[in-house]
């Protein structure tokens, strides 16, 4: 009778540890297959590094002081851009003034975007299109940067497109095939299916809960059905 409760009580085991490992097989797969992704590639190179240079950087003279700009709610924060080879003022990170005259600029043009992104990547890399964009979707490559941008794409076999802000001509990004393959196995890491980063979600921590229940059951499985575990406790 003992006998029989012991082997029901194992084909239980058996049979819920068989389920939850085909439930969480794919998950389980897709952890594996990411990490090893991650793993083996150079972070460097999937920020696009390789296909940037360090920009030129010059020095100007004779600005107009920013205290002479008239600005209601004071200045806050302050950062010099260069716009074909000319320098600006990005202040309290919302408008664009020109530094030597201290007149608003109201964003930049396709042209200055060009050449904007020609100072931050490396030479030989083939134009293909350029266009505005207002707006991006939660999966979008370029999300939570300024908007809106210009995306500048190239003729190339990683699908190269940079970035460029339109309100204060900052060079934003990179992306690339690399960095997308990369994108795209992290949210199937961090079961983040919405923006990506937060490991504090309810789908991650129900298998990561799961997954450790399938562990323990095929110890515990190991446990009463090993011929030698119960040769050791018959002594």
């Amino acid at each position: 009778m003992l006998n029989k409760i012991k082997r029901k009580t194992s084909n239980k085991i058996r049979k819920a540890h068989r389920d939850l490992g085909l439930f969480l097989g794919l998950q389980f797969l897709m952890w594996t297959i990411s990490g090893l992704y991650f793993s083996w590639t150079d972070l460097d190179e999937i920020h696009g590094d390789h296909f940037k240079k360090t920009p030129e950087t010059k020095a100007f003279s004779n600005l107009i002081s920013p205290s002479e700009i008239q600005i209601d709610s004071g200045i806050s924060s302050i950062e010099i851009r260069e716009i074909t080879n000319k320098p600006y003022y990005w202040i309290n990170k919302q408008t664009l003034y020109d530094a030597y005259t201290g007149d608003i600029k109201n964003g930049i043009n396709q042209e200055e975007a060009l050449s904007i992104a020609k100072n931050n990547m490396k030479e030989g890399l083939k134009f293909e299109s350029i266009e505005k964009i207002t707006e991006t979707g939660k999966h979008h490559e370029y999300r939570e940067k300024l908007l809106p941008a210009y995306v500048i794409s190239y003729d190339s076999a990683e699908n190269i497109k940079v970035y460029v802000s339109v309100a204060d001509g900052k060079f934003q990004t990179v992306r690339h095939r690399d960095w997308r393959w990369f994108d795209f196995l992290w949210m199937t890491h961090t079961m983040d299916y919405e923006g990506r980063d937060n490991f504090n979600n309810k789908i991650l921590r129900a298998f990561s809960l799961l997954g450790l229940i399938t562990v323990l059951s095929g110890f515990l499985l190991y446990f009463i059905s090993s011929p030698t575990i119960k040769k050791i406790f018959k002594k």
